[in-house]
């Protein structure tokens, strides 16, 4: 069993959830406006592959409720952008199907039949064009993602959707040759002649540069040598950069200041990096040391701390950092490592892994609402009532 911190919210007695509705209905009365209700400042990977995972149209009103408004999925699955109509969810969508998109007309077709029905009921601000591509082994799909790119955007612009939708890929960090220290970034040699065109274009229509960081990856592979402290967030003496005399506390901040680096390299200082996936499992195989709910709730935790403050890496102190935390739900269905299926904060059932401050889910749908109505409890504010619950 986890330690008493750690255990998911319990079934609250009558009279505690009595305090805890009026409490929320004073809060709401009182029309307070403060950082507990202002939005979250970081988005949530909504993956899909499992079995057991609830209706979107209850995990629309979960999300709400926590307060959380930005969403990537890796499809454009109609059922959730359904279910997020008029609730001001902002909504990155993929499609990784790099041999249909470089045809124009099927790129336009795309885009009509996923795109342009649901907005702009359902905000949708970016389409991902491949997940990873220049990391794998597949030099034809490395071949094509430029241009699948290319038709996708022109299709946007054609519709006339450019003044809401923009055009990215993900990209896995491992297309780092070097990443310590982080002024020493450098993209893998091999791939230059695909990223530099790549990065012209994200120049060219002004769209963020995504990368896929896991700081979990270097700690497992290397217990020994990586500080736990240090990919955790958690206070320790940090590692100088030497060329830059920066001093970084935690390995995501100095991966993120290595693709700043690599870019530079290729000329390019004009593009803003974002996270688009991190996270931390919760459990994982024998051999992948690390994988605790201890550590994924340090790890993501801390991370959304930071967030909170609106915090800059060194390089970039002025440019908050932007991160979508991998993964809303543990999916059961996901293949390889146990760990690949115990990245969730939640569980199905809505439970959540590990406390972050979460209220327990209900489940129940809950009323869409507008960009001016006040969502029913936000992060901060959920703390706040469940610290009040155990001193009433």
């Amino acid at each position: 069993m986890a330690p008493a911190e750690l255990r998911t919210v319990t079934v609250l007695s009558s009279p505690l959830r009595l305090r805890i509705l009026l409490m929320l209905s004073l809060l709401s009365a009182t029309d307070v406006v403060s950082a507990a209700t202002a939005p979250l400042k970081f988005g949530i990977n909504y993956g899909q592959i499992a079995n057991n995972l609830p209706h979107p149209t209850q995990v629309s009103g979960l999300l709400q409720s926590l307060n959380v408004n930005r969403v990537k999925l890796y499809d454009a699955d109609p059922a959730v952008l359904t279910a997020f109509a008029g609730t001001g969810v902002e909504f990155i969508v993929g499609n990784d199907d790099l041999q249909t998109l470089i045809d124009a007309r099927k790129a336009n077709a795309w885009v009509a039949q996923h795109v342009q029905p649901f907005l702009p009921n359902t905000r949708i601000t970016c389409i991902i064009v491949g997940n990873e591509v220049l990391s794998g082994k597949d030099t034809v799909a490395m071949q094509n993602l430029l241009p699948a790119m290319q038709a996708v955007y022109q299709a946007v612009v054609d519709l006339g959707l450019s003044g809401q939708v923009n055009v990215s890929t993900a990209h896995s960090v491992d297309i780092l040759a070097s990443s310590y220290p982080p002024s020493s970034g450098v993209f893998r040699e091999e791939l230059g002649q695909y990223i530099q065109p790549i990065l012209n274009f994200h120049t060219e229509i002004a769209s963020p540069f995504l990368i896929n960081a896991y700081p979990f990856f270097a700690y497992k592979a290397s217990p020994g040598s990586v500080s736990l402290p240090y990919v955790l967030f958690e206070p320790n003496t940090g590692v100088v950069d030497p060329n830059t005399n920066l001093t970084y506390d935690n390995m995501l901040y100095a991966q993120i200041d290595a693709v700043y680096a690599a870019m530079k390299a290729m000329g390019h200082t004009d593009l803003t990096v974002r996270i688009s996936e991190t996270g931390w499992p919760s459990k994982g195989d024998e051999d992948e040391v690390g994988a605790t709910v201890a550590n994924a709730a340090a790890y993501n935790g801390n991370l959304m701390k930071r967030i909170a403050m609106g915090q800059g890496t060194p390089l970039k102190p002025n440019v908050p950092v932007d991160v979508f935390v991998f993964a809303l739900f543990n999916e059961d269905m996901k293949p390889g490592k146990a760990s690949e299926r115990n990245y969730g904060l939640f569980y199905p059932n809505g439970t959540p892994v590990y406390n972050l401050g979460f209220n327990g889910a209900s489940f129940s749908p809950s009323p869409t609402f507008s960009s001016s109505s006040k969502p029913t409890i936000t992060f901060l504010m959920a703390v706040v009532v469940l610290l009040a619950g155990f001193f009433l």
